[in-house]
């Protein structure tokens, strides 16, 4: 009974933390839109938020990491923050710098078989505490379902996707951590909270 409240609670707090994510991240992309633009009606929902990539360019925070990847596709790590729940998330976004549309590299989702059954996704993501001498992988739900942004497919030229991955917490002595996430170089990232 108990395992099976921990499952929902579990579930609840993942929901949460998506319907936040996805909160913030229309509010952010609310102001300084070109109104004019017409967003896909078939598109992503992701893909639709990250069509007004003014909004984004209009911060002054610098990201705390940026992983470079291939054909000018960047993931800029905007976050991360510890939470009661014992998770790490950290947030970001998908940035094209380059010329072209890029298709998000399906190697992102690892190769696990109980993930890679889940489309793509941020699954094969990887902190590592080397001064803990740890490496924590992608948490997933009760079903096997990573705890990443899924569903991604291709972003246009200038078009930036928020992404948020969560991780089991490290220890508080773990401030600076590595992410690893396939097809990407490395980055190092400040843990708050």
């Amino acid at each position: 009974m108990s395992m099976r409240f921990t499952e929902r609670a579990r579930r609840s707090m993942v929901a949460l933390t998506v319907a936040a994510g996805l909160a913030l991240g229309a509010v952010g992309c609310s102001g300084g839109g070109d109104d004019d633009k017409k967003p896909d009606a078939s598109a992503s929902a992701s893909g639709n938020r990250g069509s007004a990539p003014s909004a984004q360019e209009g911060k002054s925070e610098t990201p705390l990491a940026e992983l470079k990847g291939k054909d000018g596709l960047l993931l800029q790590i905007t976050s991360a923050q510890r939470d009661a729940g014992g998770f790490l998330t950290v947030n970001g976004q998908f940035k094209n710098d380059g010329s072209g549309s890029v298709t998000i590299p399906a190697e992102l989702r690892g190769d696990e078989t109980e993930i890679l059954k889940h489309g793509t996704s941020l699954g094969g993501a990887t902190l590592v505490d080397s001064k803990g001498k740890k490496r924590y992988y992608v948490l997933r739900d009760t079903d096997g379902r990573p705890l990443t942004t899924t569903g991604l497919t291709t972003i246009q030229s200038g078009q930036t996707i928020p992404v948020f991955i969560q991780f089991p917490t490290p220890p508080a002595s773990a401030t600076d951590v590595t992410l690893q996430v396939p097809t990407f170089s490395s980055g190092t990232v400040k843990i708050s909270g």
